[in-house]
């Protein structure tokens, strides 16, 4: 495989997989453009090689930038903004972690907080039934929260050991 057709699959590919991530499918692939890029690149650059509008460009970058994914950078002697990707994965992953939890997670361990205060009889089998049934989720949610708060502030040698050691 030459190395642009293999450029162009990993785009692709990334474009899918960030999708999953809970991030849309351009955002991802303007990511991946700039994570393989040996070199800084413009927004004309990014819109060119996506085939993308500079809206879309510009946005999608600067929610990059939001996610702590991409930087900012100067080239001397160039009006233009240029525009790197941190290429350390672990990096990457925990940023996503942590942009996922504070988008996602956060939002629904306050609304579960909320929903088990339910004002009644708590022996009403159906509020028992819901502030159990909320209970049982929100400590799961609790469970998850303190999992992905242990990766985030974990190295990543830590992470790999605890991983290999799962596994053995």
């Amino acid at each position: 495989m030459k190395l642009q057709e293999a450029k162009q699959q990993f785009i692709q590919s990334w474009g899918v997989l960030g999708n999953q991530w809970g991030i849309n499918r351009t955002m991802a692939q303007v990511h991946a453009l700039l994570l393989i890029s040996e070199a800084p690149l413009s927004t004309d650059d990014v819109m060119e090689q996506l085939n993308i509008s500079r809206g879309n460009a510009n946005l999608n970058i600067r929610e990059l930038m939001d996610w702590g994914l991409v930087e900012k950078m100067i080239v001397p002697g160039d009006r233009k903004e240029y525009f790197v990707a941190d290429k350390d994965i672990w990096q990457v992953a925990t940023r996503i972690m942590a942009q996922r939890k504070k988008r996602e997670l956060d939002p629904m361990l306050k609304v579960l907080n909320q929903l088990q205060e339910v004002e009644g009889d708590k022996k009403d089998p159906a509020i028992k039934s819901f502030t159990e049934t909320i209970g049982n989720i929100r400590k799961f949610a609790g469970h998850a929260e303190k999992t992905i708060d242990t990766i985030i502030k974990a190295e990543e040698n830590w992470f790999l050991n605890s991983f290999i050691k799962f596994f053995k």
